[in-house]
Parts: C-alpha cells; sequence; structure tokens
C-alpha cells in the first residue's frame, strides 16, 4: 500500500509559479511510474503531466507543455510538479497518482493510489 500527500499549493497571480510535491510513504516509489491530474471547478479530472519510473520519460498535456515540469527523487521518494507561467485556467484541485508499472500513463484507470489533493489557485 502506497500513501500520497501532496503539498505546495496555494494562491498566486497569473504568471507566476508554484512548486508542488507528492511524498510518499509505505512503499517506495521507485518502481512506480507517477502521474498528475488537476480538477477544476466544473471540470472532470484531467491529466497533467506523467514520469516514468526511472524519470527517463516524461508526458505533458499539451495545455501544459512548456509551462510546467515533472520531476523525481527515488532517493526521497518524493516526486514534483514544476508550474510556471501560470494562467487563471491552472486553477484546479491537483492530484497525485502512483502506478504499479514501469511505464507512465495519462488515463485515471491506469493508476492504482492517489493523493487527497492540493488547491492551486491562479488569480488574473
Amino acid at each position: 500500500q502506497v500513501q500520497l500527500v501532496e503539498s505546495g499549493g496555494g494562491l498566486v497571480q497569473a504568471g507566476g509559479s508554484l512548486r508542488l510535491s507528492c511524498a510518499a510513504s509505505g512503499r517506495t516509489l521507485s518502481t512506480y511510474a507517477m502521474g498528475w491530474f488537476r480538477q477544476g471547478p466544473g471540470k472532470e479530472r484531467e491529466f497533467v503531466a506523467a514520469i516514468s519510473w526511472s524519470g527517463g520519460s516524461t508526458y505533458y498535456a499539451d495545455s501544459v507543455k512548456g509551462r510546467f515540469t515533472i520531476s523525481r527523487d527515488n532517493a526521497k521518494n518524493t516526486v514534483y510538479l514544476q508550474m510556471n507561467s501560470l494562467k487563471p485556467e491552472d486553477t484546479a484541485v491537483y492530484y497525485c497518482a502512483a502506478r504499479r508499472l514501469f511505464i507512465a500513463a495519462s488515463r485515471e484507470y491506469e493508476y492504482d493510489y492517489w493523493g487527497q489533493g492540493t488547491q492551486v489557485t491562479v488569480s488574473s
């Protein structure tokens, strides 16, 4: 069993930056692919970014490509999402997810464990 806890959310002005962290406990994340998803007000949860177990492969939604960067530190059992050039439409609850396979994925059902989420609000 893996427990995931997100942190780093908050209120930021458009154009600003935030760095989200996802800390895992219970098991090492080094054999899990990881992903970030988000759910905006009145919207369905959507894929944001994913990273393979080694960090060698990363994937992004078109809406965040070039602005967000996913990374991981397996020694610290932590995954990060660096978010730059934030826009009001990035406002959402951001969720971290772990997948019991090496290869990253972009669909919710492919992930086995989820965090509780952290709120990100971008003001215009």
